[in-house]
């Protein structure tokens, strides 16, 4: 597995797990009361930095397992890597728009500040989500 897989592997794993971490802290203060009463922002910005923190701790971890296993081949790049990181990110930049869109449209219906952030969150969270199965997929049977 090539470094850039490897980090990809690690980007979706943190962040499915921050994204389930994040939603099932939410519904659990739901089931209390109404979602527009939840103090999200602190659960929001806890989750956002720990994942961020999770991934490089997890990247750096992984890194130093396969550099010595295979200390040639870290941080290798080629072309195919530079092609699977453009396709991706178009992939990931997909879901920006949508959740762009969405905020656009929340806005403009005055909608609370609680599905404005999420709509944001969650599109930022499916766009990382979404460019790093297109790049395993493409790791995994190439591009087209």
């Amino acid at each position: 597995m090539v470094y850039q897989e490897r980090n990809i592997w690690t980007s979706l794993i943190v962040s499915a797990v921050g994204m389930a971490i994040y939603t099932v802290i939410v519904l659990q203060q739901a089931v209390e009361r109404p979602v527009t009463e939840i103090d999200w922002v602190p659960i929001m910005l806890w989750t956002i930095g720990g994942s961020i923190v999770a991934a490089i701790v997890l990247s750096i971890l992984w890194g130093m397992f396969a550099g010595m296993r295979d200390p040639d081949g870290v941080g290798r790049s080629d072309q195919r890597d530079r092609d699977i990181s453009h396709m991706s990110a178009r992939v990931g930049q997909a879901f920006l728009v949508i959740a762009g869109l969405g905020v656009i449209v929340e806005c403009a219906v005055q909608l609370d500040w609680f599905w404005i952030a999420n709509t944001m969150f969650y599109g930022f969270a499916l766009s990382s989500i979404g460019g790093g199965v297109a790049s395993v997929i493409a790791y995994r049977r190439g591009l087209v």
